[in-house]
This record gives structure tokens, C-alpha cells and sequence, in this order.
């Protein structure tokens, strides 16, 4: 996983609550074995028509957000199915930071063991957020050491997040790196037992 410590961008805004994980990718597109590849089907059903052809009135097709790395959703987000695809979705479309007033406990753990920085705001802050991305393409800057989330016009937010998965998010660590963290140990352990 890649490190993540300041991302700046233009946030896209989700005006959705309960979103759940079969509408950030649909269980048809689940087939991959790979982590890659998901995110052209990233709100798949509400990004394009039955025909294929792209729905103009979601935010995803609009020109003004593309390239944007930080989604702003309502609360509940990721909520339904515990899926991994739906972190590997929004991350493999581009998104590195999701932020909403609340999320569903097993979609938080799987963006965080994925590399994507969830924050929570109160919901007065996300409104907010959204009601400034709707009316102009609206500048973020999150630091996630700081743990602060700041607007192009000085706005301010902070957030929490438990100490362990800020240190894996700063290092670009997945459950496997810290484990070779302590390489040294495991082996001179496996020593000793004649392993």
C-alpha cells in the first residue's frame, strides 16, 4: 500500500445516506479475483442507464470532479454486505479518503486494511462540505497526521482516528507488512524452537 499523510484535492460530493456496499459495486462485477480492475464499476447502477449510456445527473460524470481523490457521502456510508470490492472500487477509481458523518464498522475496518483514509465529521460539517462542492468545485486538503481536514477557504475540521491505524495509513502498511516488521523476531523465535 502506498503511504498517506496530505492528500489535496477537489472533494466529489455524494449526497446519499445509506449507501451501501451492493450500490458502490454491484454484486455482477464481483467475479475479478484480483484487487484491481474495480473501479470503472464504482456506482455502477447509478452512473449509467440500462443502455450503457452515462447518467448526466450523477456527480460521478460530472467533468468538474474528475481526478477527484476525496468522496463526501452522508451518514451510514458502506453499510450492507461486508464486501472488501467496495473499498477496492472507490480506491481503484481514485478516491484516498472518504469522509462522512458515520460509517458501517466493517467497511471502516476494510478501507483502513485497504489503504483509503475514512474520517468522520459531525453531520453539520459534512453538510457543509457537500453544500460548497455542489456550488463550485470546493478544495481539500486533509492531514492525516495533523488529523485535520482543510477548505480552500479556511475552513477547518478535525477528526479522530485510533492511533494503530493512523501509524499502518502514515507507513502504507498492510497486516502483512507489520508483521515482516518483526522478522528479526520471528526467526530468532524459530530458532530457538529448531523451526
Amino acid at each position: 500500500m502506498k503511504p498517506i499523510n496530505h492528500i489535496n484535492s477537489v472533494l466529489t460530493p455524494l449526497e446519499r445516506k445509506n449507501v451501501d456496499t451492493d450500490q458502490i459495486i454491484s454484486k455482477e462485477f464481483l467475479k475479478r479475483i484480483e484487487r484491481t480492475g474495480f473501479g470503472k464499476y464504482l456506482f455502477y447502477h447509478w452512473r449509467f442507464r440500462p443502455d450503457g449510456a452515462p447518467e448526466e445527473s450523477f456527480v460521478l460524470n460530472d467533468p468538474r470532479f474528475k481526478g477527484s481523490e476525496i468522496l463526501v457521502a452522508q451518514e451510514n456510508f458502506g453499510c450492507g454486505s461486508s464486501r472488501e470490492h467496495a473499498p477496492w472500487a472507490i480506491q481503484d477509481y481514485g478516491f484516498n479518503v472518504v469522509i462522512a458523518p458515520s460509517f458501517a464498522d466493517i467497511f471502516y475496518n476494510n478501507c483502513v486494511k485497504n489503504g483509503i483514509l475514512p474520517i468522520r465529521l459531525a453531520h453539520a460539517e459534512v453538510d457543509e462540505l457537500i453544500q460548497k462542492g455542489k456550488q463550485e468545485p470546493y478544495r481539500l486538503e486533509v492531514d492525516l497526521e495533523a488529523q485535520t481536514v482543510a477548505g480552500q477557504d479556511g475552513s477547518r475540521y478535525s477528526f479522530t482516528i485510533d492511533p494503530y491505524w493512523k501509524e499502518m495509513l502514515l507507513k502504507g502498511w498492510d497486516e502483512i507488512a507489520l508483521t515482516f516488521q518483526f522478522e528479526s523476531h520471528i526467526t530468532a523465535y524459530e530458532a530457538k524452537q529448531g523451526v
